[in-house]
Order: C-alpha cells, then structure tokens, then sequence
C-alpha cells in the first residue's frame, strides 16, 4: 500500500516556514522590552564625600537637676526658674550643642522636671537624656 507516488516526495519546497522565525523574534522582542527599563533606570545624584578622621570636638554635657523642693542646678550651681531659659537658650546656640542630662530627685513632683524639658524644647536643644540611680 503506497501513501504517495514518487513525484510527490521529489518536490522541493519553494517556501521558508516563518512560524520558527517569528516566534523567536517575539522571544527577543519580549526580552528586551523586560530588560532594557532595568539597564536604564538609574538617578543622577551627586554624592557627598565622607572623610574617615575621627571627630576631635566632643560636645559639653550640661547637667540640670532638680531637687526635693523643685529647685533647679546648672551643673550643681543653683538658679533661679527665671534665669533657667536664657541659659538653655546659650546652649542651645553654641556650637556642637551640648547635651542636656536631667536629674530630678524621685521626691520632686513631675511637673518640675516637665518644665525643664518644655523649656529645653522652646530653647531649641536637640540632645535630652536623663540620669537615674540602678536598682540594687
């Protein structure tokens, strides 16, 4: 039983089968739409230069306590609530700003301590911390 004659094997084919050739044309197309957004996509910054020395300047620390009664030491000398502002204000524009270490006696009502640190704030210091005693 033949399935054809001999002149139809014999036959050339005249045409280029173009399904291979544009399947691998859509691959690469598909390809470089995902690739070349990521190869561009970079921001012109200029960067800042770092140097590697230490910093020689080490800020003051400033100490405020705060006693049994409410009353206020500037790094243990007594002053009055008046003059508690101007001085937080010179701190506060020396340069590098000291920082502010709040002590405050576990007798003295918390409104007391609360002042120091709202005038600290209106004075503009950025640097707050406070000092306690460890539990034995």
């Amino acid at each position: 039983m033949a399935f054809g004659t001999q002149d139809e094997t014999d036959e050339v084919m005249n045409e280029i089968n173009m399904t291979p050739l544009v399947d691998v044309m859509l691959v690469l197309l598909i390809i470089f739409i995902i690739t070349v957004p990521v190869m561009k996509h970079a921001v012109n910054i200029d960067l800042p230069r770092a140097t590697n020395q230490p910093q020689d300047i080490k800020p003051e620390t400033v100490r405020l306590s705060v006693d049994a009664q409410g009353a206020y030491f500037w790094n243990e000398r007594r002053i009055e609530d008046a003059a508690l502002a101007p001085m937080l204000k010179a701190a506060a524009a020396r340069n590098p700003q000291p920082e502010l270490h709040i002590r405050g006696d576990k007798a003295v009502r918390y409104e007391r301590v609360a002042q120091a640190m709202a005038a600290a704030q209106l004075a503009g210091v950025r640097k707050i911390g406070f000092i306690t005693e460890p539990q034995s």
